[in-house]
């Protein structure tokens, strides 16, 4: 057995013991047979959102071309386990191992699958379509639902200092006669758009005061996927309408809709975009890679509980939820109980996990703009390791780069894992917030790709609030 300690909190280390001593406990018992702790990876870990995907303990089996493998691992959240749960929940799941085990007690929503294509995915597009309707039956707005009650993208002194230093850019590019009449800049994944607001506002001002005429010649494109959240921003923008154009972007593929800009962006912004994309994970374990696979399930206990509060039958549960997604809550008769209905699936839905085998990173499922030379760099010499690809993380910014004027910048505002090491300590998500989902960025990924497309790419801490976990990404072309 080896043990796996990825974060323990102050005041939990005898938890942690606990479940090694429980372990062997329940050997002693002749609960579980010794072949399974020899090949048994025990992983604690703490998961600092409140709300995820994850039980309090989960069960991982290796798999190679549907084939059962030797390596297990299990893992545990000591956030949400409890002393007096330990023992009896660890002999459940490792009773789970049993070639007479079955999964009657889950209702899988979805087969085992790259986490990129999984059904919460959708769950996580229609959150943003029916945003409105969401915070008017939650009785929150969406930044209420974040870790910290608020959004570090909204706050004035930050957005103030990059409307500066935009402005400070065009001075510099005006001084050598660089300045094209036309300035685009780009806002991709506006929210609200009080962001956007707030910049153009002190943008206006600061050109005002020095009197250079910038502000006239902006072309600021205001891009989400979401109608609904574009129609409140072209109210929110009113004052600077004539500036703006409203685009509906796919913000994993800009440049399909925006090729005649290439080299044209002089600055593109995105705030908590790329933690909200879809991503897969991989697992190197003893020097050997295992690209993880995931499907979607209730506990049956809860999908009866649904079931019965909202008069679905039992055996109608998936295609009621298919439909959902397909078509959003207004299947429903009444759209507040299609909310309510899916608030309820979503509360209750968790992830299961496995670890598939790859002979050769050739074999693994990676996202457009990587390749495998990406990934060998990345992980260098670690032998034991999970990290995230990032995959539309990735595929956004591969995309959005040849967008960049010679001169320009991609700000991106966001929670980045920006060194290899960072993920050995500490879970990195998914975290599942009200109806969407926050996964940290590999940054560390995102540099090597942008330095072997020849871009430099760095990283400056969120010096706007203490103890903020939000860092900022910038990519620039680099000089030759």
């Amino acid at each position: 057995m080896i043990l796996h300690v990825n974060h323990v909190r102050p005041g939990h280390a005898k938890l942690a013991g606990d479940v090694v001593a429980t372990l062997l406990s329940l050997l002693e018992d002749g609960r579980i047979q010794s072949s399974i702790l020899q090949n048994l990876d025990v992983h604690l870990d703490w998961i600092q959102y409140k709300t995820n995907f994850r039980e309090p303990i989960i069960l991982r089996k290796a798999v190679r071309n549907d084939e059962l493998l030797p390596m297990i691992e299990i893992a545990v959240d000591l956030r949400q386990i409890g002393e007096k749960d330990l023992r009896e929940s660890l002999a459940a799941i490792l009773q789970t191992l049993s070639p007479e085990a079955t999964d009657s007690h889950r209702v899988a929503l979805e087969p085992f699958g790259p986490m990129r294509n999984s059904v919460v995915w959708s769950f996580n597009k229609l959150y943003w379509q029916y945003l409105p309707d969401w915070e008017r039956v939650s009785g929150k707005g969406y930044e209420k639902a974040l870790p910290g009650g608020t959004s570090d993208g909204h706050h004035p002194v930050a957005i103030k200092d990059s409307a500066t230093k935009f402005w400070t850019l065009l001075k510099d590019m005006d001084s050598k006669g660089q300045l094209p009449p036309e300035v685009f800049v780009m806002e991709i994944g506006v929210g609200t758009a009080e962001r956007a607001l707030r910049w153009m506002n002190d943008f206006k001002e600061q050109d005002r005061e020095h009197g250079t005429q910038y502000y006239p010649r902006i072309r600021f494109l205001v891009a989400d996927y979401s109608i609904a959240t574009l129609n409140r921003a072209t109210e929110r923008l009113g004052p600077h309408g004539e500036l703006c154009s409203f685009l509906a972007l796919d913000a994993l593929n800009p440049f399909k809709s925006l090729s005649f800009l290439r080299y044209k962006m002089l600055y593109i912004h995105l705030t908590n975009v790329y933690d909200n994309l879809p991503t897969d994970e991989i697992a190197v374990r003893d020097g050997k890679y295992y690209f993880v696979q995931v499907r979607s399930y209730l506990d049956v206990s809860d999908v009866r509980k649904i079931c019965e509060k909202f008069d679905v039958p039992q055996n109608d549960f998936n295609r009621t939820v298919s439909r959902l997604l397909e078509v959003g809550p207004v299947h429903f008769s009444q759209l507040d109980q299609g909310m309510a209905f899916w608030q309820a699936v979503w509360a209750a839905l968790h992830l299961e996990e496995r670890l598939v085998a790859v002979d050769s990173l050739l074999e693994a499922p990676l996202p457009p703009g990587m390749r495998p030379s990406h990934l060998e760099e990345f992980v260098g010499e670690s032998a034991d390791l999970r990290f995230h690809l990032s995959s539309g993380a990735v595929e956004s910014f591969s995309n959005t780069i040849p967008l960049l004027h010679p001169r320009g910048f991609l700000e991106v505002q966001d929670i980045f894992v920006a060194k290899v090491s960072d993920y050995l300590q500490g879970f990195r998500g998914p975290g599942k917030l009200d109806g969407s989902i926050l996964n940290w960025v590999n940054g560390a990924m995102l540099a090597e790709i942008g330095r072997q497309a020849g871009y430099d790419v760095h990283f400056a801490p969120f010096r706007y609030r203490e103890k903020s976990n939000t860092s900022i990404l910038y990519t620039t072309q680099r000089e030759h």
